[in-house]
């Protein structure tokens, strides 16, 4: 995770020799794995996880309620509140300390994170309305675009395009994970939204635990070179 990452940086190029290894060879895909892993780093921090998604729906329902501005705010702001739950996942899985506040510091990545949710949605709904096969095509994709802007710092279009590719490999597989997670959420969303407070951490995690699995997470020592 970049230690100077400022709200509006709009990033930095990464190397991508880095992914070759992946996009090259490919990877298996274990949803099973990927789900028990999620569940017990959720577990560890359960009341925390819980809290903050409650600030995220909260914050989402209020502003999306209001006029144009509100709606505006909420997009805005949903993508870093995300993203924290991605940052304490990833120190949780490094085995370092989380404090609450910790959940905040998505918005140290803000601009990326904000262009690449701007784009993305763009992409994708030019694909649904294309017979809707490439929007599909590009949400699985993207899976792991706000975990490479957070690993790395990555500016927002080669984080959009390394997702896509690292996916593309093993794009069905992915495809049949991102199902299983919708189901899971659809399940949550039945009794009033609350299982959502569950749902929606545990399958955050999943995804960390899956970008872990693929994609590989810095070492905390390489974090501080």
């Amino acid at each position: 995770m970049e230690q100077g990452a400022q709200p509006f940086d709009f990033g930095r190029k990464i190397d991508p020799k880095i992914f070759e290894d992946i996009t090259d060879k490919g990877y298996e895909v274990d949803p099973s794995k990927y789900l028990k892993e999620g569940w017990e780093l959720f577990k560890s921090r359960a009341g925390e996880f819980i809290v903050f998604t409650v600030i995220i729906l909260a914050a989402s329902f209020v502003l999306s309620n209001l006029d144009f501005i509100g709606s505006l705010v909420s997009a805005l702001i949903t993508p870093p509140l995300y993203a924290g739950i991605i940052i304490v996942a990833f120190m949780l899985l490094r085995q370092q300390e989380v404090q609450f506040g910790d959940f905040f510091k998505g918005f140290n990545y803000f601009l990326p994170l904000v262009l690449a949710g701007i784009v993305s949605g763009i992409l994708v709904t030019l694909g649904l309305i294309l017979l809707i096969i490439p929007g599909v095509y590009l949400i699985v994709s993207y899976l792991f675009v706000s975990m490479l802007i957070v690993e790395h710092h990555m500016e927002f279009w080669q984080a959009l395009e390394t997702s896509r590719q690292i996916v593309t490999k093993n794009w069905f597989s992915v495809f049949i994970f991102v199902l299983i997670l919708f189901a899971i959420n659809l399940v949550g969303a039945i009794a009033l939204g609350i299982g959502l407070l569950v749902t929606i951490p545990v399958s955050a995690c999943s995804v960390c635990v899956a970008y872990r699995k693929i994609v590989g997470l810095q070492t905390k020592t390489e974090l501080k070179a």
